[in-house]
């Protein structure tokens, strides 16, 4: 029998019967549980919990919500419930290093992604070609103090007229606006070349070199208005000695980069983090 696939994610305050609550209702319209975790944050009394099911073909979203609602208000929850049929959509933005668009381009040409990238905007035209070969639609945008708050917002009218689920900041080297940073947020995900906070601005892995660091790396989050200090997402290391040139530390970063930002963005399409604060449950 053809069968539908969600994953629903839900959080609110702990106390015992929520999931024989939601469990029970999705029995009785004849769903299968594919997967389930579940997490107790002990200091926030909260408990969090991402469910993967399938259902007879003949059940929709509408139908899964409907049957689900009382359980939903009489636990107070905070829930998200997505149909997996539907491929979700990303713009990506990008400037000149562009290792981590073609490792997204790749994953999603594979199907590791399964994502539909609806346009690639640019403050330089380097990235262009690269656009045109894949069929993706290509902006360039350049960006002065003058002109930053006008392109912020055509950045802002493109992901809600193509129903952009996620803002991918593919090595982007503007800093948002807390107005664009505000209204993409937990929509939005950057990558930083370095454990945060370390090594911020201009040539990061000059300044690890200069440190004598034994390991480098590249965290994944969620952009915020205050540069490189979002909820984390991933995060990942290579270790390196005195023999590495700033260079060649960048080329190793640079793989870091790419892996760990398609990581972040692979979890957030599957429902993987919960938001909590300025930190991430990741399923």
């Amino acid at each position: 029998m053809p069968q539908h696939s969600f994953v629903l994610t839900l959080s609110c305050e702990d106390r015992p019967g929520i999931v024989a609550a939601i469990t029970t209702e999705l029995f009785a319209v004849g769903a299968n549980i594919a997967e389930s975790n579940q997490f107790w944050d002990r200091q926030t009394g909260r408990f969090f919990m991402r469910l993967a099911f399938t259902a007879p073909d003949n059940v929709s979203r509408d139908d899964v919500e409907r049957v689900l609602k009382p359980a939903f208000e009489r636990f107070g929850m905070k829930t998200a419930l997505t149909d997996q049929a539907r491929r979700p959509k990303l713009l990506i933005l990008v400037s000149k290093f562009d290792h981590a668009l073609l490792h997204l381009i790749y994953q999603n040409r594979v199907g590791w992604l399964d994502a539909e990238i609806v346009a690639i905007v640019s403050n330089h035209e380097d990235s262009r070609r690269t656009a045109e070969n894949e069929g993706i639609p290509f902006h360039y945008w350049p960006v002065t103090a003058e002109t930053k708050a006008a392109q912020e917002e055509k950045i802002l009218q493109l992901a809600t007229r193509s129903g952009a689920d996620l803002v991918v900041l593919a090595r982007y080297m503007q800093v948002l606006s807390t107005n664009l940073a505000t209204r993409l947020y937990g929509k939005a995900i950057n990558i930083h070349h370095s454990f945060l906070p370390s090594f911020k601005g201009a040539k990061p892995y000059h300044q690890a070199h200069e440190r004598g660091v034994k390991l480098i790396g590249a965290t994944a989050h969620y952009a915020t208005a205050e540069l490189d200090d979002g909820p984390i997402i991933e995060q990942n290391v290579a270790r390196v000695s005195h023999r590495q040139t700033p260079d060649e530390l960048a080329l190793i970063g640079r793989d870091i980069e790419r892996v760990v930002l398609a990581r972040a963005v692979d979890w957030h399409l599957d429902d993987r983090v919960l938001l909590v604060g300025n930190r991430t449950i990741v399923f």
